[in-house]
């Protein structure tokens, strides 16, 4: 069988007709094409037969497509058939980080949120194995969708055949330069960009605040941190993308623009391609509300009358009851109120969301006594899109090796805890428990709560009242994940009866 042809009114895998050519370098050329099974629009690569790299960049294209995150751009199919080589991904319209800046720098505020959620996006990619290499501002876009969307992901560098022998690193260098771009409106890289380049001050890059006025200390100091790998301020310099998003974790984020009805994201996820990966929308920060059951109204004719009929007469008697009561009670003496048999019920107390200062991976019963502990904190951020989660165990009771592993919350201080709501993964089979005290210890960590068999949002209330300084969450069972074993924590919040 003959190749597909590679021109506008081609057609890839039965489903895909290329329209319009976008651009075209070295064999790769870029693509609008329709998917007509979904009647959506997508991007198509397509590589020639000369192209050197082809394996590498459907392999590149073939990882991305299991990430998760929903600012990294979502691939719907990689191959090479009859001859041609494609990789088919979402069209992604808005405005890149060049076009936003072209009239002159971001405000601080909003140069710093984009560039947060790109470095979680960033980080998101690093702890599945993947890395971007090849960061610049035409891959960061504020979509029509007012979200954020990196493109680009791993294919970028399988095209360029770029490398490093620290892609951690160069990718928080390349945070770095987007966000000294959004602050500076200067790209201070090399490349081919549509940007000034950053002046230069004694043959160094002049930091954020020498180009642009009103940039506050602490981004200029960020910024630095990553794009020249400097200490300032007393602190190190950031060599992860984890890094950079924990530098930036508290910066207001842009917000969405609110959607009727399924974003077309999540509806495209649903219909991926078979021989690849689905991707898992981001979860909901709290779950959807049931639509409102609606009720048919039946025309009653009979039934009707019969109804209005028992109303009157339950009317009647209810009256003629008052009457004879109100009448029985006016021969009667006034009688002083008495003391109630039981106390009234108080308000419940209100609860308080308490933050921990701290969060760290508790093993102790392995070799290291922790697990992931660069990303702890991704589980106390308060985003439902970012994760902490266990090492991989072969089985769901770690081989019979430990009694479990967990998430340590340090309070700061001694804390009431009134229950704790934990967002888990969704597969089940998740067994956990709620342990407090006032040591770090296992043994000086009493058990409050537990539940078994869980999985999405878990609230663990304390059978009797309890506090300390740590608070456990406690896996003793773990969900399936990948052919093995693994705890997920999203999000975990703390609550405290009345003010904390």
């Amino acid at each position: 069988m003959s190749a597909p042809a590679v021109e506008p009114g081609g057609r890839l895998a039965d489903r895909f007709r290329l329209e319009d050519r976008v651009s075209e370098s070295g064999g790769a050329t870029l693509w609008k094409a329709i998917d007509e099974v979904l009647a959506r629009p997508v991007s198509v690569l397509t590589l020639a037969p000369t192209f050197e790299r082809v394996v590498e960049v459907v392999t590149a294209a073939r990882g991305a497509s299991r990430l998760t995150d929903p600012r990294l751009t979502q691939v719907f199919d990689a191959a090479e058939e009859n001859g041609q080589a494609y990789v088919v991904s979402e069209w992604v319209t808005g405005e890149t980080l060049t076009d936003m800046v072209s009239s002159g720098p971001l405000s601080p505020e909003r140069a710093a949120a984009l560039v947060a959620e790109a470095a979680e996006a960033v980080a998101h990619a690093h702890r599945a194995g993947l890395s971007h290499l090849c960061l610049t501002p035409d891959r960061l876009v504020w979509t029509a969708g007012s979200t954020v969307k990196l493109l680009g992901l791993a294919v970028d560098a399988s095209l360029g055949c770029v490398e490093s022998d620290d892609p951690a690193r160069e990718d928080a260098q390349g945070l770095g330069r987007l966000l000294y771009t959004a602050l500076t409106g200067h790209w201070p890289g090399g490349g081919e960009v549509d940007l000034p380049h950053a002046p230069l001050d004694d043959g160094k890059i002049c930091t954020p605040r020498q180009v642009t006025a009103g940039v506050p200390g602490f981004l200029d100091a960020i910024t630095c941190r990553a794009l020249l790998q400097e200490s300032r301020r007393g602190l190190p310099p950031l060599s992860t993308p984890a890094e950079v998003a924990e530098a930036l974790a508290e910066v207001p984020r842009p917000a969405p623009v609110p959607v009727s009805g399924m974003p077309p994201a999540l509806a495209l996820r649903s219909e991926a391609p078979d021989d690849l990966d689905t991707m898992r929308p981001p979860r909901p920060s709290s779950p959807p509300r049931p639509p409102a059951r609606s009720r048919r109204r039946e025309s009653g004719g009979m039934a009707g009358k019969a109804m209005v009929a028992l109303i009157v007469v339950l009317v009647i008697a209810a009256v003629g009851l008052g009457a004879w009561t109100l009448g029985r009670n006016l021969g009667k003496p006034p009688t002083p109120p008495a003391a109630s048999a039981e106390p009234s019920k108080a308000a419940s107390p209100k609860l308080v969301a308490v933050k921990p200062s701290a969060a760290r991976g508790f093993d102790p019963q392995g070799t290291d006594r922790d697990e992931h502990p660069e990303i702890t904190q991704l589980a106390i951020d308060g985003k439902s899109s970012t994760e902490w989660h266990t090492d991989s165990y072969q089985s769901a009771e770690f081989g019979r090796l430990k009694e479990g592993v967990g998430l340590l919350l340090d309070m700061g201080r001694q804390t009431s805890v009134a229950d704790v709501v934990v967002s888990l993964g969704d597969a089940p089979g998740a067994s956990v428990q709620l342990r407090v005290g006032d040591n770090p210890d296992l043994g000086d960590l009493k058990k409050a709560a537990e539940q078994e068999n869980v999985s999405g949002t878990v609230t663990l209330t304390p059978s009797r009242p309890a506090s300390g300084q740590y608070v456990l969450i406690w896996f003793t069972r773990l969900p399936a994940f990948e052919g093995k074993f693994r705890g997920t924590i999203y999000d975990v919040v703390v609550h405290s009866p009345g003010s904390a």
